[in-house]
């Protein structure tokens, strides 16, 4: 499994893992924490720690967390795990974020997720939220002997190339593939307006070619649909109708539910299939899927930015919006000055 390759024997994450309650299905960290990015972010050292932790049940995991890690909610704790989970599963994307958390001398910042609602996104991408980050290279610090979250992880990484591919001329270098993969769940993203540096594919991608090299690469090479030139770090797509007909015709669910709801009008009614071919067929193609990229990501990364303001409180919520606030403002005097 290509994910297998970046799984971390980092002793300082599994030290950090050691505060939580152990019941995980997937423990990952992400972030400029953890990969070098160019850019206000390349400060390694002073970087805030990103972790998710999938969870089978909520419930059980933040009733134990609690008890443990008490100070680390905001005022939802005192209704309880059961209201938590609900608040969790039910709001934004399915992710409960708990920020600003000093643990073993390092800033972190932890998000929960149920594996179930994980599998339908990467699956889906009903929210292209978990899904996105898992599109990039993460640190693997735990991951259980989940079959079906094994696969979903898999078919996410694939779809990523896949939307990709659409969304690019018949030759491109290995890093446009890159940007257009890391910028895939910051497509429509408002917070790519206001609080994120405008560079932050950029700076993602350019001083982690060779992780991303390690995430694809097989994929790549097993893709019968790319001709991949390794050496070259070139590749070669079919940009027929009929290629991107098969491509359109294995992307997510909800990704080709919102393409036909653009694309469809008003009162006709089309099935899904009849539409991906009109769009197979239009010069457009690509731009048909990054609409319907945005159609996903921007309701999303709304509903759960509006949740974080309850998750983490409002004193931590303005201290976490000013941080990023100050992360682009820096963005923008590199770029001026």
């Amino acid at each position: 499994m290509a994910l297998q390759a970046l799984q971390s024997s980092g002793v300082a994450f599994r030290k950090i893992l050691s505060h939580f309650p152990e019941e995980l299905s997937l423990a990952f960290a992400y972030g400029s924490g953890v990969y070098r990015q160019a850019g206000p972010c390349s400060n390694q050292k002073n970087a805030m720690l990103d972790f998710v932790f999938t969870v089978d049940d909520p419930v059980a995991w933040h009733s134990k967390n609690l008890k443990k890690n008490w100070n680390h909610y905001s005022f939802l704790k005192v209704l309880g795990p059961k209201m938590i989970s609900n608040v969790q599963n039910n709001y934004g994307a399915g992710v409960y974020y708990n920020p600003l958390i000093t643990c073993d001398g390092r800033l972190i910042k932890y998000g929960v997720i149920s594996t179930s609602i994980l599998i339908e996104d990467l699956l889906n991408w009903n929210n292209l939220y978990i899904a996105g980050r898992l599109q990039k290279p993460v640190k693997i610090i735990a991951l259980n002997e989940n079959v079906a979250l094994r696969s979903a992880l898999d078919k996410n990484l694939k779809s990523a190339v896949t939307a990709a591919f659409l969304m690019l001329p018949e030759s491109f270098s290995e890093e446009d593939l890159f940007l257009e993969i890391a910028g895939l769940s910051y497509s429509g993203d408002f917070r790519m307006v206001v609080g994120e540096d405008k560079a932050k594919v950029l700076n993602i991608v350019k001083p982690n070619i060779a992780h991303f090299r390690e995430l694809y690469g097989s994929i790549l090479q097993e893709n019968p649909q790319v001709v991949y030139k390794i050496q070259q770090g070139s590749l070669e797509i079919d940009k027929s109708p009929e290629g991107q007909f098969t491509q359109l015709m294995t992307l997510p669910k909800t990704l080709q539910q919102r393409i036909n709801h653009i694309m469809d009008p008003p009162g006709k009614n089309r099935d899904v299939e009849e539409t991906l071919l009109q769009v197979a067929h239009d010069p457009d193609c690509g731009e048909v899927v990054r609409l319907g990229l945005s159609a996903i990501v921007r309701p999303s990364s709304m509903r759960q930015s509006t949740k974080g303001i309850f998750t983490a409180g409002l004193k931590k919520s303005v201290i976490y919006s000013s941080l990023k606030l100050r992360k682009m403002w820096k963005g923008w005097l590199r770029k001026t000055s």
